[in-house]
C-alpha cells in the first residue's frame, strides 16, 4: 500500500520582531554622533561658509540736505565776517592816514525880499541865505554834486526851498554861498496869523534850515561813490518882514553822512 504522502499546509514564520532602537525614545545621542556620519565628515569637510558684509542703509535725504544747508550757512556766515573784518582794516588805516573831519556849516545871513500873502490867500516867499561851508581835513576834498534841497521849515510848513550849485572844494577851504529860496502855500492865512502872534509873544520866529548834499569824497587821487550830507539848522530870527534886515539871534547845526 503505498505511502500516503502528508501534505503539510505551509506555515508562514512568524514576523520578525521590530528592531529596538539603539538610542531609546527620549534620550540624546552621543556626542560624537553616528560613527558612519563622523567618518564621512573626515572624508569631505565642511564646505566654508560665506561671510555676507554688513552694509549699512544710507541716510535719508532730509539729513543730507540738512547737512548741505548747515555748510552752506557756515559758508556765507564766514564770507560775510570776513568782509567785516577787511572793511574795518581798511576803515582802519583810513582813518590813520587821512584823519578824516566833518565839514562845517554856518548860516551868515538871511534875507527875505519877498513874504506877503496873496489875493488868493496863498503865501508868496523868496529867501537868500548866505551859508559858510568849510572843509577842515588836511589830504581830502569834496566834490558837491547836483541835486541838492535846501528848505526853510516853520513849525512843520516848509516856506520855501532852493538848492546849493555844483562846486569842488579842496583841503581847508572855505566857502561862502548865496543861495535863493522861493516857495508858494497855498491857503495861507492862518500860518500868517500864527506866525505873527508868536513874533507878538516872544519877540522872535523859530525856523529849521535843512539841507540834502549829495557828495563825493576824494581821498588823495581816489574818488568814493556818491553819498549825502544831511544838514540840520535851528535858527531864531527877530521878524519875517519882507524888505527889513532880517537879525539871525541863535544858530546850531548838526551834520551827519547818509549812504
Amino acid at each position: 500500500m503505498a505511502d500516503h504522502q502528508r501534505i503539510h499546509p505551509d506555515v508562514e514564520a512568524p514576523p520578525a520582531a521590530a528592531e529596538a532602537p539603539l538610542v531609546p525614545n527620549g534620550a540624546s545621542k552621543s556626542d560624537k554622533g553616528d560613527p558612519a556620519d563622523y567618518h564621512h565628515q573626515e572624508q569631505y569637510p565642511p564646505f566654508p561658509r560665506r561671510t555676507i558684509p554688513v552694509t549699512h542703509s544710507k541716510p535719508p535725504p532730509i539729513r543730507r540736505k540738512r547737512s548741505c544747508l548747515c555748510r552752506c550757512l557756515c559758508w556765507t556766515v564766514s564770507l560775510i565776517l570776513l568782509q567785516i573784518i577787511l572793511v574795518a582794516i581798511t576803515a582802519g588805516i583810513i582813518f590813520l592816514v587821512f584823519r578824516p573831519k566833518l565839514p562845517k556849516f554856518t548860516v551868515d545871513k538871511l534875507q527875505i525880499t519877498q513874504f506877503n500873502l496873496n489875493d488868493d490867500q496863498s503865501l508868496s516867499a523868496t529867501f537868500d541865505v548866505s551859508i559858510t561851508a568849510r572843509n577842515p581835513n588836511k589830504k581830502i576834498g569834496i566834490y558837491y554834486e547836483g541835486g541838492s534841497r535846501l528848505s526853510v521849515w516853520y513849525t512843520g510848513t516848509k516856506l520855501c526851498e532852493g538848492g546849493l550849485p555844483k562846486f569842488y572844494q579842496g583841503h581847508r577851504n572855505t566857502t561862502q554861498l548865496v543861495v535863493p529860496l522861493t516857495g508858494q502855500n497855498p491857503d495861507a492865512s492862518g500860518l500868517l496869523n500864527t506866525l505873527n502872534q508868536q513874533q507878538q509873544q516872544t519877540g522872535n520866529v523859530p525856523l529849521t534850515l535843512r539841507v540834502r548834499q549829495p557828495v563825493r569824497i576824494k581821498l588823495g587821487g581816489l574818488k568814493l561813490p556818491k553819498v549825502k550830507f544831511l544838514v540840520r539848522c535851528r535858527l531864531l530870527v527877530d521878524s519875517l518882514s519882507a524888505n527889513n534886515d532880517i537879525r539871525i539871534q541863535s544858530s546850531s547845526c548838526k551834520f551827519r553822512f547818509r549812504l
